[in-house]
Parts: structure tokens; sequence; C-alpha cells
């Protein structure tokens, strides 16, 4: 029997020779991933004790504070803190706090590797298809059972191929192909199926940029999104020092539910507009539209590859008078290449912010909320009514490269007008 990339792993995750789509199967997890905003605290601790039972392998486990640190509230502080204690008393190892958002981290320490079938309290936890896994997001009664037996119930879901061909134009970045892709396919075209990106484009790109594609895979409705690994993933495991896993590929008859195949030199810069992702319009043919916020950062848009693309075009340039442009690294060690690099300091003489890594201003808990009647373009995830703070808000999506070029003219702006 053919099958995807993602019956393929499921298949292994069951023990299986094959699976097929729509099939129910019991699944052997690999690694699970807790965070603090939806992890330990949400029934979990207070369940596991009920049922008198302890966690499967805590080695398994990765827990990791990244919503609520720094703590902007005494609330935000006890929830970080019952997650520390909890994950300590507990055997887990892997606690990791103040080191960014929870998908950067996963990747960077290793916690997900080709082939493995990784579930996540978060719903962006399909970020780690880029490294070849099956990683989907699940709900805390869910994961009470992982953390009990170590397994979970899932059902195989069809696949839909998102295949880019082609040379990006420049100003075009990871973040207009996800864009893109979801404009087409719709908020809700991939409910419970597998995303599989590929095409010479999307072997062509770096893993920070296959990453931000993967993680925008849920914004389509998708269970999960992959890509199959190559040489790309292996010099990237390489250079993190990182096994390498099991590769696969899809058969070369295996059945999918859809296609969708994109000329990437047609591309252009591209914004979700107000409050959906899948409103998805160029750049140039939007009318003008002042900021009063500039977001580069998150699991989605926060990257070396990111920050550098900005601070390239922000040389010799300065931020509009009345915005802000705030930059929050995808994580510590991104924070600290990006410092060696010197991508910090020429963000901040543009005029930029330097904030922590974490996810706070992603969804408006801190460090960048915004008010009443403020607009921002972000290079995160989600644009939702009051996704970033006030309800009465709006937030814009693109790529760091044109929230960087907004934040220089005050307006939403094509960065090809830079470049």
């Amino acid at each position: 029997m053919s099958m995807t990339i993602s019956e393929k792993l499921l298949a292994l995750a069951a023990g299986k020779q094959e699976v097929h789509a729509g099939e129910i199967i019991q699944a052997r997890v690999d690694k699970a991933m807790m965070d603090d905003i939806l992890g330990p605290r949400i029934q979990i601790a207070e369940q596991l004790e009920k049922l008198g039972c302890r966690i499967w392998d805590p080695e398994r486990v990765t827990v990791i504070s990244d919503h609520y640190t720094p703590p902007a509230n005494a609330t935000q502080a006890e929830i970080v803190k019952f997650t520390r204690e909890w994950s300590a008393s507990n055997g887990v190892e892997h606690y990791y706090e103040f080191a960014g958002p929870c998908h950067q981290v996963m990747v960077e320490k290793g916690r997900v590797l080709p082939g493995e079938l990784v579930v996540g309290t978060d719903s962006h936890t399909c970020t780690y298809g880029a490294l070849g896994a099956f990683s989907t997001g699940i709900g805390s009664t869910e994961m009470l059972g992982v953390l009990a037996t170590g397994e979970i119930w899932l059902k195989v879901p069809q696949s839909i191929r998102v295949r880019f061909e082609g040379e990006l134009p420049r100003g075009v970045m990871a973040k207009d192909m996800a864009l893109c892709s979801i404009g087409r396919i719709g908020h809700n075209g991939a409910t419970y199926r597998a995303l599989e990106y590929c095409g010479g484009t999307v072997e062509r790109l770096p893993m920070d940029e296959r990453l931000c594609i993967a993680n925008m895979a849920v914004e389509a409705g998708a269970k999960n999104g992959v890509i199959a690994c190559d040489e790309v993933t292996s010099a990237y495991l390489r250079e993190k020092g990182i096994p390498q896993g099991e590769r696969f590929q899809s058969d070369p008859d295996a059945e999918y539910y859809a296609d969708y195949c994109f000329s990437a030199g047609e591309l252009k810069p591209l914004a979700a507009c107000p409050h959906e992702v899948d409103n998805v319009r160029p750049l140039e043919e939007l009318p003008v539209t002042p900021i009063h916020q500039a977001y580069i950062g998150s699991c989605t848009g926060g990257r070396f590859h990111d920050l550098q693309a900005a601070a390239e075009l922000l040389k010799g340039k300065k931020v509009a008078k009345g915005v802000r442009l705030l930059v929050s690294p995808a994580s510590r060690e991104v924070w600290l290449a990006c410092d060696r690099a010197g991508i910090l300091s020429a963000l901040v003489e543009a005029g930029a912010v330097i904030l922590g890594s974490s996810c706070g201003a992603c969804l408006g808990v801190h460090s960048g909320a915004i008010g009443a009647g403020e607009v921002c373009v972000s290079s995160t995830n989600r644009n939702f009514i009051g996704r970033m703070g006030s309800k009465r808000g709006q937030v814009y999506l693109a790529s760091p490269l044109s929230v960087a070029a907004s934040a220089v003219t005050g307006r939403l702006t094509d960065p090809r007008e830079f470049l």
C-alpha cells in the first residue's frame, strides 16, 4: 500500500506496517510537551494525583514556561512557580524557563527528532513537522492520558500536498508562502488533514524558514504540517548536535485529498488583514494604513534569519515617529547569536526595542499589548479579535521584512520599496 509521509509516521508510532486515512490508531508517543499556560495547572496535576499515576517516562516529557515569562503580575508569577515546582517534583528534568517560545526551544534542544510522534498542549506544536516529525497540538485532557500511559489514539488524517516551484523574488519570505497557501486553502480548508509542503522552493529554504511554514499549518485547520527530511535537515541537526532520527518520504503514487501548486516567482509580499488569517492580500494593493506598533518575534517570525533580514532592511534607516518597533528573538539562543552578529545593535540603532524571548506580545498578555484603535503589523501567527490586546485593536500579519519596512514608513508597506 502506498502512503504519504504522515501515514508512514503514524504507522511507525502504531507499530503497524501500514495505515490508511480515516483509520483510528493507538499510537506510542515519543515526546510530550507542555507549556505554562495550558500545562500541569489545567487539570493535569490534580487528576494525575487523583488517579494515583506517575508520568510514564519523565525523560520524554518537556515543560516550558514561555507564555507568562517574564510574569507581568502576581497571577502569572504563581502559574510559572507552580509549573516549575510541579516539574521538579515529578522528575521532569527537561524544564525550561526564560529560554523562549516552546516550539523554538523544543527544536534547539533536540527534543524533537525526525520520524517521531510529538504532542503538545499548544496548537502550534505542528512546527516540528519541519524536521520530518508528526507533531500536533492536543488538549489538557488528552495530555493527561498521554502522561499516564505514553499513548494516544488518533485518526489518520488525509494529506493535502502544497507544492511551491521556482525562485522566490526579492522581498518575499516563507511567511508570504504560508499566507499564500492559507489564503487559498482557507482557515478551515485543511481541518483534521495533514499539510505536506514540497517542491523545489521548499527544498531550497533554510530550516528557519521551514519552521515558519510548518508553524502556520494549523492556521488552515491542519492536524499537522510536514516537510520531508533532506540534506538541509541533516545539516541543521548536525550543527545542533542532534541525532538524525528516521527519514520518510511519501510514495510516488500516494493518495492526496487535494493538491495545490504555487509558482514562487509570482509571489508578492502579503498581509493577513483583520481579523482572519486567510484574509490575505498583497501589501501593494492595500489602502494607506498608518500603524502604531510593528512586532518581529515569536515562534513564527523571530528566528535568526528573520532578524537578520529585518536588520539588513533597516540599515541606515530610522523607525518612523510615533511607531514602536518591538523585537523579541525566538529564543535565548537566537538572542545570543543575533547579538554576536551585531544584528541586535543594528536594530536598536534603527529605533527598535529588544525584548526578552517570550510569547507575551503574541497573545497580548505582556511585553507589547496594543490598545483600542491601535494598528499592529506583526510577524506572529494569529490576528483574531483581541489576540494582541484590545478587542478594538487591529492586527495585520506579515513577514519580518514587511514589518521592518512598515516600521520605517509608519504605514503598511511592501518591503520591495526598499529593495
